[in-house]
């Protein structure tokens, strides 16, 4: 059975014939029932909707609702979560923050019964490789809600009003159940309206994305991206509950880091996990974890000729005269130099 909040508020907007937010409580109410597995539920609350807007309920606007949404998968991968919250290694202040989101979204209804609602959006800002996209899908595992990820290759088109089209039957679908809409690379479709260098349409995306954004409901949390911070749009950035930053790990980390996957996959990594983090420097949680694989590599084919300690070191030398990949200066400056 949905709310009693939710069966009032259908109440009062059908009988003051607010349409949209009768419309919001009815995606509510499904969503809520989804989560539930009631499906045969909200299958007939969704076709009552329907019929009572003038859609009727004919097999031939089922299809056409189907259709919709098969649209709309087609711009979404969804991906079963495997990454938890523990095994990440975040920012004191980070970590605090989406367990404080997690937390809300778990205890909604209380929230909801002081009338409060949860906190449901939040902008992940921070170098490649450090772990946004990980992040968002670990606030999924911990939510046990499906984990949808924009596929801008399929959504971007090349006619006017397609791609703010396209993103519309996006948020349309999230809306469907509760859910974590994670949105990488997020400057690709929230740019700075002022840049004289961006199209007009690009413009009309941007426009598009904010009143979805603001449309969504609190069941659906909304995870964005970026390596850019400076290129989004300043009303994008006042539209995220949550600023989180993801900044390029320390040694300190990095060394727990290589601790934690030496462990988990029962690898001896040779040489310590502090002198590995001091040889490779100022590296992203991404490129530390292609080190480990690359070590573990070696070791299998070597079949036991050389020792865990040669492995290693030799993969060091390998990674220390590796041609880097542009870094800012901050990460220059604090670069780490080989170990002797």
């Amino acid at each position: 059975m949905a709310r009693s909040d939710l069966l009032i508020n259908l109440v009062k907007s059908g009988a003051s014939g607010d349409k949209l937010a009768l419309r919001k409580t009815v995606e509510a109410i499904v969503a809520e029932e989804r989560a539930k597995q009631h499906n045969v539920v909200a299958d007939r609350i969704e076709k009552a909707y329907r019929s009572a807007n003038g859609h009727g309920g004919s097999t031939t606007m089922n299809t056409v609702f189907s259709e919709h949404n098969s649209r709309a998968r087609d711009f979404i991968a969804e991906i079963t979560p495997r990454r938890r919250l523990e095994d990440l290694i975040l920012p004191e202040t980070t970590l605090l923050a989406v367990q404080q989101l997690i937390e809300e979204q778990q205890r909604a209804s209380l929230l909801r019964s002081h009338s409060l609602e949860p906190r449901h959006s939040a902008l992940l800002v921070g170098p490649p490789g450090n772990g946004k996209t990980s992040l968002a899908e670990a606030v999924a595992e911990s939510l046990a809600v499906p984990f949808f990820v924009v596929r801008y290759e399929a959504m971007i088109g090349s006619f006017l009003g397609e791609t703010a089209s396209r993103m519309k039957r996006v948020f349309d679908y999230a809306r469907t159940t509760p859910c974590v809409l994670f949105f990488d690379e997020f400057d690709t479709v929230g740019k700075e309206r002022g840049d004289t260098h961006e199209t007009g349409e690009i413009k009309r995306v941007v426009t598009s994305l904010l009143m979805q954004i603001d449309d969504l409901p609190s069941y659906v949390v909304i995870l964005a991206a970026t390596n850019h911070s400076e290129l989004l749009d300043r009303a994008v950035w006042r539209r995220f509950q949550l600023r989180l930053p993801l900044p390029v790990p320390t040694q300190k980390q990095l060394a727990s880091y290589l601790t934690t996957l030496s462990e988990r996959s029962d690898l001896k990594l040779g040489v310590g996990a502090a002198q590995i983090a001091k040889t490779l420097g100022k590296v992203s949680f991404s490129e530390a974890e292609q080190f480990f694989l690359d070590v573990a590599r070696r070791q299998v084919l070597a079949a036991g000729e050389r020792t865990p300690a040669e492995i290693a070191n030799r993969q060091l030398k390998l990674w220390a005269s590796r041609v880097r990949g542009p870094m800012t200066e901050e990460q220059d400056d604090h670069a780490g130099t080989p170990a002797s």
